[in-house]
């Protein structure tokens, strides 16, 4: 009875196996088929009309940051960018968040993430679009990140008839405050979702290159702030005190050891106390002493292995000397945010995509960055990626980091993100196909990505530089 089964479940499924691989002929056809396709988005995203309503975007939204959750302006401008698009969308969510949806609303889901909210800083640069609200400013690219969504969104309504995925457009408030996306998974914005993509621009890299890399990327991030309690007294008498500045003072050092001696040097960690007070005298003991800092790793093991030691050091330092402690790990003002971890197939599906949009030597594998993201709390519930998309670029002026007053983008930048995101929603379908079997999926992938950005087997190398010929002008 097993062979018989065997044998039929062979009979229906060898004829499905064989029809993805296709005749000359037809292949030929169907690679011309997704050039064009390609052609169509690169021709979308860089056209002047486009190129010229993405500026006045992004702009409009950089005259008038907004903080985390307070992001009315720019949620009203998405929206009234989408109506004029014909997109359905739901709002608010979270509540200054956007969601639409593009497609047909059916399977398979994917999700392209951007995040809203502006930094409370007083911008320096000296343009025409400067920051008109004093005290705030889009020093992170989230004026950008918004943009190129909405970029992505007019060129996906432009190809829908295309599209054989459902595009879910998540417009995400407060990814500085770093609730912004836990916020938005409690409003089941992943419902259905198969997988995410997420774009930050960065100056580490020149305007046009590409950079990210399979698991492990951008480090967890928590906070944690302490307080020794011991007995004041007067200083010409420690003997009759149980000094609490002492006590945190071996803290500090103590925990220093744990990055040092106790976790394995490949592995990743930081730890840095960055806030000590103590007192208001300088011949008093005080009775108490307070200290803070941050605590960073790549993998959750070591994460949270890291968070476990700091209070035991902490407890264990003040205990020798004679004090107690009460430690706490900062969960409002300061979320805990976990590793970004890209997911390998994911991650090579928008290498694949990207590759072909800006050219396989504008691709970089880049190192892991002890920086952190909120997009990891959607790498939790559903496998996804995280890329960095170049804009450095001396003559424009755009090199400078994230977070500093001077912070300038090359907006040159903005029709290749909006591509990479349009392309990725586009190429999903192949990806996801119930019929591509997850052990020749990559080499199906590498000769035939997906209906757009499909290229001949034989002739992959020699067509490449015609085929990315019109994306010059993104090029530095």
């Amino acid at each position: 009875m097993d062979h018989l089964r065997l044998i039929l479940l062979l009979f229906l499924f060898l004829p499905t196996c064989f029809s993805t691989f296709q005749t000359p002929s037809s292949h030929n056809q169907f690679s011309n088929q997704s050039s064009s396709l390609k052609h169509q988005i690169v021709e979308l995203a860089n056209s002047p009309s486009m190129v010229a309503w993405m500026k006045s975007i992004r702009r409009e939204i950089h005259e008038y940051p907004e903080l985390a959750y307070e992001e009315f302006k720019t949620s009203a401008l998405i929206r009234r960018e989408l109506d004029h698009l014909g997109v359905a969308y739901k709002w608010p969510v979270a509540r200054t968040g956007v969601v639409a949806t593009i497609g047909s609303g059916s399977p398979p889901f994917v999700a392209l993430r951007a995040d809203m909210d502006a930094l409370p800083i007083q911008e320096l640069v000296d343009w025409d679009h400067k920051s008109k609200v004093d005290g705030k400013m889009h020093a992170c690219a989230h004026d950008a990140h918004v943009t190129m969504l909405l970029g992505a969104a007019k060129i996906l309504q432009e190809m829908k008839d295309k599209l054989q995925t459902t595009v879910v457009l998540i417009f995400q408030p407060a990814e500085e405050r770093g609730t912004g996306a836990k916020d938005m998974i409690q409003e089941n914005v992943l419902e259905d979702v198969g997988a995410i993509f997420g774009l930050h621009l960065g100056y580490e890299y020149p305007t046009g290159v590409i950079a990210s890399r399979p698991g492990e990327f951008l480090a967890g991030c928590g906070s944690f702030k302490a307080k020794i309690n011991g007995k004041g007294g007067l200083a010409g008498v420690p003997q009759h005190c149980f000094d609490p500045v002492l006590a945190a003072s071996t803290s500090v050092i103590s925990l220093q050891n744990i990055v040092s001696r106790e976790a394995d040097p490949l592995d990743s960690q930081v730890l840095s106390v960055a806030m000590v007070h103590a007192g208001s005298t300088h011949d008093r003991i005080p009775d108490s002493a307070t200290f803070g800092g941050t605590y960073r790793a790549f993998s959750k093991k070591s994460f949270y292995a890291l968070r476990k030691r700091i209070e035991e050091v902490i407890k264990g330092q003040a205990e020798v000397h004679r004090c107690s402690a009460e430690v706490e790990f900062l969960g409002n003002e300061h979320p805990t945010i976990p590793p970004t971890t890209n997911d390998e197939r994911i991650y090579q599906l928008a290498w694949q995509v990207s590759s072909k949009i800006v050219g396989e030597e504008n691709i970089e594998l880049a190192p892991g960055f002890t920086g952190s993201e909120d997009f990891a709390f959607y790498l939790e519930k559903v496998p996804g990626s995280f890329f960095l998309v170049g804009i450095r670029n001396e003559k424009s002026g755009s090199i400078y980091p994230a977070h500093s007053p001077y912070f300038f983008i090359d907006e040159d930048v903005l029709p290749i993100g909006a591509a990479i995101h349009a392309a990725f929603a586009l190429s999903y379908h192949s990806y996801s196909s119930p019929f591509t079997m997850p052990g020749i999926l990559l080499d199906m992938r590498d000769s035939s990505l997906s209906f757009i950005l499909n290229k001949n087997n034989h002739n992959q190398n020699s067509q490449t530089s015609n085929d990315i010929g019109e994306l010059d002008l993104w090029r530095p």
